[in-house]
């Protein structure tokens, strides 16, 4: 999982089945691929058979989202793999690893498609594809046609110490105050959140395209305040560790991240920046050399039904599918809730990827 956007789960068994690394990178199996539509199941609620690769993070093959789509498929065989990136996805996925289905991120989908790796869906195959959220958003469709079903979100904003600060925080430019030098931190662990959040600061209203010249003003701004950050943090837990210990009372976050600090009695609230909210949106796709189509929709259908949603909204995400928002505890509802990204700023892939890369390790290195 990437570490800052998807909320780390507690106690993560191993996969559902097997991890299958060593049976399925045989580069010499599978066919060469296709890149058409992939034809919907004649009946998509007909229970699978067969053998169903999976390949996703792990989030999204725990036992809790897994156990009931096998109840419902007791004659299908499923195989999970899980991966840290869709960089590492594609690389394995090039290289001769057999999936099915793969879950893509919409800021990370590039290399995917980049090697031909994903193949359309036909959406009249997904029950729920016409209510869920997100289903229109940059990235969603390439070329005309659906990559992904998306199944879960969440929003990249604002986290303080509402004891250690007493003024209100309104904004991403909050965390860049003299004030909090030295208290402050960001993420330093994916190049787009941070870079992102610094444009915004800087008033660059689009910051997924950014020129080359407003990329320069971004990187030097940055560079500029790298002495500021107590630290970059690199994962949920170690954020969550900078909160509990006091070095840190205010960071970018997602909702995610502050929900558990909560549940963790530490007296902090996560805020929509008035810059505008970023969110990541990721969900799952069929590979262009997966042979049970059948079992990839079902899954698809079954992961983006209001149950499975409902799991989802539980452990800190944003759902796709409102019909799950009835299904989800009170307390979770407004994390939960799709509407709460509805003007978010989604992360996708930049244009000049390559020099993000640069400008942020040259961030990292700036201390």
């Amino acid at each position: 999982m990437k570490p800052g956007r998807r909320p780390a789960l507690p106690g993560l068994s191993a996969p559902l089945v097997a991890f299958v690394l060593t049976v399925a990178l045989a580069a010499c199996g599978g066919s060469s691929g296709s890149t058409d539509v992939a034809p919907a199941p004649s009946d998509p609620d007909s229970p699978a058979s067969g053998t169903l690769r999976v390949f996703a993070y792990e989030d999204s093959v725990t036992p809790e989202m897994m156990d009931p789509f096998q109840e419902q498929n007791p004659d299908l065989e499923i195989k999970t793999a899980t991966f840290d990136s869709n960089s590492e996805a594609a690389a394995k996925l090039a290289g001769g690893f057999e999936a099915d289905v793969v879950e893509i991120c919409l800021d990370e989908a590039e290399p995917l498609l980049r090697r031909n790796l994903i193949r359309p869906l036909d959406t009249s195959g997904v029950t729920d594809w016409k209510n869920l959220a997100f289903n229109d958003s940059e990235g969603v469709r390439q070329d005309g046609g659906v990559i992904m079903v998306p199944l879960s979100a969440g929003p990249h904003g604002v986290i303080v110490n509402t004891e250690a600060v007493d003024r209100e925080i309104t904004s991403y430019a909050d965390i860049f105050e003299p004030e909090f030098d030295g208290r402050a931190a960001l993420e330093g662990d994916y190049a787009l959140p941070p870079i992102a959040v610094s444009a915004l600061v800087k008033g660059i209203e689009d910051p997924m395209n950014m020129d080359e010249g407003q990329l320069a003003e971004v990187s030097e701004f940055m560079k500029e305040n790298r002495d500021h950050f107590r630290s970059l943090w690199r994962s949920d837990s170690d954020l969550v560790n900078l909160f509990k210990s006091g070095e840190v009372v205010i960071s970018d976050g997602n909702s995610g991240q502050a929900k558990r600090m909560k549940e963790a009695d530490l007296p902090v609230e996560w805020i929509a920046p008035d810059e505008g909210t970023l969110s990541w949106v990721c969900g799952f796709g069929i590979t262009s050399r997966a042979d049970n189509l059948d079992a990839a929709y079902r899954l698809i259908n079954w992961q983006a039904s209001a149950k499975a949603q409902a799991i989802r909204g539980s452990n800190g995400y944003v759902v796709t599918n409102p019909a799950a928002m009835p299904l989800i505890s009170e307390a979770d509802r407004a994390t939960a809730d799709p509407s709460s990204l509805t003007d978010a700023i989604p992360e996708t892939y930049p244009p000049l990827y390559d020099q993000w890369v640069r400008a942020f390790e040259t961030f990292q290195a700036s201390s």
